[in-house]
């Protein structure tokens, strides 16, 4: 619905369909994998560390496709401080989407700017998101047990360095064995470099500097 740095969009289609009724996003970013295909219908619930992302999805939530229609044009240039009847959660979401895949919102847009098309993408998908709930916290504060899908996409052990709370004070030891804790569909994302738990190769991903292979460890409900 809107661009973030290691969004999942393309990839969506390559991890398992969610087993259960209840899918947890402990690090829900964009929330790609929750909203492909019919997942989006499933009991959604997002958590993120970063308090900007639920702030985001919160109004999200809340807004109607004529709120969203709304939002002003940019062209090449602009900024969004300029435009001041915007809220600071209409900034946030304009200035991820003026800057494709930035793990930070910007300010201003630029020549692969696409806002002006992805204000009309999220106006006509709004109703998919209506059910879903959100909150910010770290995913150690997670101390639910219910059986659910849990998605678990961390800032990536070896190049996970760019988000606002990065890898640099990320234990992995900590996380394998919480994500091992989780009762259900365990579907954690990583690539091949790391190590904090078995991962297996998923699919490759060519880019237009380097090569990388996407990794995946899967446990059934």
């Amino acid at each position: 619905m809107w661009t973030y740095y290691g969004t999942k969009k393309k990839l969506a289609k390559y991890y398992p369909l969610p087993q259960y009724d209840i899918i947890v996003e402990p690090f829900a970013g964009a929330a790609q994998y929750s909203l492909y295909g019919d997942n989006w219908k499933k009991q959604v619930i997002l958590i993120d560390k970063y308090p900007v992302i639920p702030i985001i999805w919160a109004y999200l939530i809340s807004a109607t496709p004529a709120d969203i229609l709304a939002l002003p044009d940019l062209n090449v240039g602009d900024n969004v401080d300029n435009f001041t009847q915007l809220s600071q959660e209409e900034k946030w979401l304009i200035g991820f989407c003026i800057n494709s895949a930035s793990a930070m919102p910007k300010k201003t847009a630029q020549v692969r700017t696409q806002w002006n098309r992805s204000k009309k993408e999220i106006a006509e998908n709004l109703y998919k998101i209506k059910h879903w709930k959100v909150m910010a916290g770290d995913y150690t504060e997670i101390t639910s047990s219910k059986e659910a899908t849990w998605f678990i996409d961390p800032p990536y052990q070896y190049g996970g360095i760019y988000y606002r709370y990065n890898n640099s004070k990320m234990d992995y030891q900590a996380l394998s064995k919480w994500c091992l804790e989780r009762k259900g569909q365990i579907i954690v994302c990583e690539n091949t470099k790391a190590d904090w738990l078995p991962f297996k190769p998923l699919v490759e991903l060519r880019g237009q500097l380097h090569t990388t292979t996407e990794a995946i460890y899967y446990q059934k409900g």
